[in-house]
């Protein structure tokens, strides 16, 4: 079993290269753009095989012994492309919230990358899935708040599809959530669906926080969420994930009306 204890004596280098997991992985980028700028706000970091196999694939390998030295590994792999890529927006980050055990002490190995690979901590988005199912919800809020005091923005994966919905947004408000792609899907004819997303965006303009809208498929749906005020995107529309580089976006007349 790779401790948390033991494993904070494995240096960046190590961790990008699987910290003894075992296996190895990749990366691949997917872009979450900003509709009004047609820019790319940030790009998520999400698992890969080595041959770009997908990330269940990869998921396989993950158990309750390896959990914490792969979500390190996960880290410092993201940091590691971004900054070989030149990303120059936000990159967002998938954690494990149980892998975390100790957030002052797992977040070192981030800092270390950052600086390793010259990479701005500004630029560094933590994102944890509400469908992860969350054994102590105290100890989640006091990730995101250790993790904002030491200048991360942080986001709520998969909002809407999990275990909490607003009761978890209630005990832990993070900077920005994802609204989940099933409450997406068809909303551009589909009047519950809008109640329910509009419902979202004003609860998140009283508590500051912005929305990102993901899996968007279709052009239909892009309009009717920006109708709805949203202003974030991410989904096939725009750009797949980018097997270990950065994918192009789709040409100014796909934002438009």
């Amino acid at each position: 079993m790779l401790e948390q204890k033991n494993f904070r004596k494995i240096g960046c280098a190590e961790c990008a290269a699987g910290a003894g997991l075992g296996f190895d992985f990749a990366m691949a980028f997917q872009p979450i753009v900003h509709a009004s700028t047609q820019t790319v706000y940030a790009q998520e970091a999400l698992v890969r095989g080595l041959q770009g196999e997908p990330a269940a694939q990869v998921f396989q390998h993950v158990n309750e012994d390896n959990r914490y030295a792969f979500d390190q590994a996960c880290r410092v792999k993201a940091i590691q492309l971004a900054a070989e890529l030149q990303v120059p927006s936000l990159i967002s980050i998938n954690f494990m919230p149980n892998a975390v055990y100790r957030p002052e002490l797992c977040i070192r190995t981030t800092i270390e990358a950052a600086e390793t690979y010259n990479f701005p901590i500004r630029q560094i988005i933590f994102e944890f899935t509400e469908n992860e199912y969350i054994t102590d919800l105290g100890h989640v809020r006091n990730i995101v708040r250790h993790y904002k005091e030491r200048g991360f923005l942080t986001a709520l994966d998969d909002f809407g599809a999990g275990h909490a919905g607003l009761n978890l947004l209630a005990e832990i408000q993070t900077d920005l959530i994802k609204l989940d792609m099933a409450l997406i899907r068809g909303i551009d004819h589909d009047r519950r669906r809008q109640a329910i997303v509009r419902g979202m965006m004003a609860v998140c303009r009283e508590l500051s926080i912005q929305v990102i809208a993901e899996g968007i498929e279709t052009r239909e749906e892009y309009l009717a969420l920006q109708d709805l005020g949203v202003e974030l995107f991410q989904g096939y529309y725009f750009a797949r994930p980018a097997f270990r580089s950065l994918a192009e976006l789709p040409s100014p007349a796909a934002f438009g009306r």
